[in-house]
């Protein structure tokens, strides 16, 4: 590690001692002041890579350093000492600009982590980036969110990232994570509504062999898995309030215990978290935490719908339509302008993800690789304005199985095939996808496995047949 300059504000000499002992073997060269004026008049004297200050200073605070070198080298990253537990004070600093903090007294091991990825942020990103996911759109309010994906990348401070489902929260996260000092580390998000309330505790946490049956070995959590790297807890709304209180000590202390284990493991992770509900109100519900809202909201990023930037469809549409080509070995199709418009005009509830799913359905209908309007199958102004399946055969009603009329009064044995407007327990995606499925080996059989005319019996193109045997697993 090549040499860098790092200076050193703090009036205790035995601290200024201790930082630059434990910096100077990973090629720190440590410069130290004990006043904000000394700070400022080295400042000005020459340029750092690093700065590390106590928050009380004889002449002043720290914060009014973060604030001055923010203002005038916004690129120097400024890591805090905070007295132990003065969370409210750390939170105030990286809202000021602040890269990082640690908290008295702090283990050596982790002001080393701090700097060490201090360090990695002055030296630039050495990862590839032809592989990283790209943000797309050029309209103004895309522009700005990329602007400020790179400014919150410098920072290691907890950010919330808000809006609407199917804005892409979580390919936000990502590219925060890929555009700072923790890309070549593990990025690992986690649906926190996805885990069943009993487990959350050992696969946040991880556990020790024989602490509860079935413990046969140590495991370690999610926060074991992103040591080094970012954390995303996606749909942070829905975690239970037990577990919110656990979460919330994790995140202050900066370590976790795993279930059976004696002591804390230290824990070196950022923390971002996503959700499309408003936790604001939540906490005035008193359904989330205040204290660990305060601290996952340090900062918060906003993404915004697809209605607010619809001049930015076509570009989307023109990507997504590659990569479905790309799957598929197909050309892209083209869409026609009316198709286009048809689009813009349209109000995408479900946001990208609702306009990938009318684009693939598109994808399968058109013909001669032509994308007209009547392909999409946009939703009506009165029917439901939420993403959802179409039916995509025009196969009808009489040729298919149709359940028994129901008697309330005395209920029969139940029907052997699925009821056509009756879905019962199965949701509304995996029945007609069995519906389709049926209709399809049908005329199969009837053609004896001729697809030529299978497609042609069942009204539509063999192409589309194709996509339909590989999408539900019968080719």
């Amino acid at each position: 590690m090549e040499a860098c300059h790092a200076l050193i504000v703090d009036d205790e000499a035995d601290i200024r001692e201790l930082i630059e002992m434990t910096l100077l073997p990973m090629g720190v060269i440590c410069l130290t002041a004990e006043t904000l004026a000394e700070a400022r008049t080295l400042l000005k004297r020459q340029s750092f890579g690093l700065c590390i200050t106590d928050l009380r200073l004889p002449d002043g605070s720290g914060l009014e350093l973060v604030a001055y070198i923010q203002k005038q080298w916004p690129n120097l990253p400024v890591a805090v000492i905070t007295a132990h537990g003065n969370v409210e004070i750390a939170v105030e600093a990286l809202k000021l600009g602040a890269f990082d903090f640690v908290s008295k007294p702090f283990e050596l091991s982790v002001l080393r982590n701090m700097v060490a990825t201090a360090l990695r942020l002055n030296r630039g990103s050495e990862g590839s980036t032809a592989h990283r996911p790209a943000l797309l759109g050029r309209s103004p309010a895309m522009a700005e969110l990329r602007a400020l994906i790179a400014k919150l990348a410098r920072s290691q401070a907890p950010i919330l990232i808000s809006g609407e489902s199917g804005t892409g929260k979580e390919l936000a996260a990502r590219l925060i994570h890929l555009s700072g000092p923790r890309a070549e580390q593990p990025f690992v998000p986690v649906n926190c509504g996805a885990i069943p309330e009993h487990l959350m505790e050992s696969e946040f946490f991880g556990y020790k062999k024989g602490s509860f049956t079935g413990a046969t070995q140590d495991k370690g959590g999610l926060f074991q898995a992103a040591r080094g790297g970012t954390l995303l807890l996606d749909e942070v709304a829905d975690l239970p309030m037990p577990m919110q209180v656990k979460l919330l000590r994790a995140i202050q202390e900066r370590a976790v215990r795993p279930i059976g284990a004696q002591a804390e493991v230290a824990i070196d992770v950022r923390i971002l978290s996503a959700s499309h509900k408003n936790l604001a109100q939540l906490v005035r519900e008193g359904a989330f935490r205040q204290d660990l809202f305060y601290r996952l909201n340090v900062i918060e990023m906003r993404l915004p719908n697809l209605r607010e930037h619809p001049d930015d469809i076509p570009e989307l549409a023109s990507a997504i339509l590659e990569r479905l080509s790309g799957q598929s070995r197909l050309p892209p199709p083209k869409l026609v302008p009316s198709a286009l418009a048809a689009l813009r005009a349209y109000a995408f509830p479900g946001n990208i993800r609702e306009l990938e799913n009318i684009l693939e359905r598109a994808f399968t209908l058109c013909e001669d690789g032509i994308i007209q309007a009547a392909d999409l199958l946009l939703p009506t102004p009165t029917e439901p304005a939420s993403p959802r399946p179409q039916p995509t055969s025009p196969v009808s009603v009489a040729e298919l199985p149709v359940a028994p009329a129901a008697n309330h009064a005395n209920q029969g044995p139940e029907p052997q095939t699925l009821p056509i407007l009756q879905p019962s327990a199965l949701n509304l995606e995996d029945y007609l996808e069995q519906i389709e499925r049926a209709a399809i080996l049908r005329a199969l059989e009837e053609t004896r496995y001729n697809k030529t005319a299978a497609a042609e019996k069942l009204g539509i193109s063999f192409r589309a047949l194709r996509y339909r045997l590989k999408k539900l697993g019968l080719d």
